[in-house]
């Protein structure tokens, strides 16, 4: 059953955030497990919300490649994660124009 991911992590810019997903090049080498990433800023926090084949897979993802890249980048602290498992997804007609909208990636 697919798994969301739930992050909040105090104090996390936008610029940081834009050069851990600058390095960790998704596009070219999509994590495996990984379905849906979705990020916002505000009071003070990054928020990130993921949908994952498994909570496993994005531990692994974290393990393998993501901890290193947050470190290279220079996050401190770590964040509280919390996981869900995946009940419903709605995507109204205008998710394409949505995705669009905030878009970093090009996939």
């Amino acid at each position: 059953m697919a798994t969301i991911m739930a992050m909040r992590w105090e104090g996390v810019t936008e610029e940081q955030y834009d050069a851990v997903m600058d390095k960790l090049g998704l596009d070219e080498d999509p994590p495996e497990g990984g379905i849906f990433h979705v990020c916002g800023f505000g009071g003070g926090a990054m928020r990130v919300f993921d949908v994952w084949d498994s909570q496993a897979a994005f531990e692994g993802f974290m393990g393998e490649r993501l901890q290193s890249v947050i470190q290279e980048v220079g996050l401190e602290g770590e964040p509280p994660v919390e996981y869900y498992e995946l009940h419903n997804v709605w995507a109204p007609e205008r998710a394409q124009e949505l995705i669009q909208q905030g878009a970093r990636s090009t996939a």
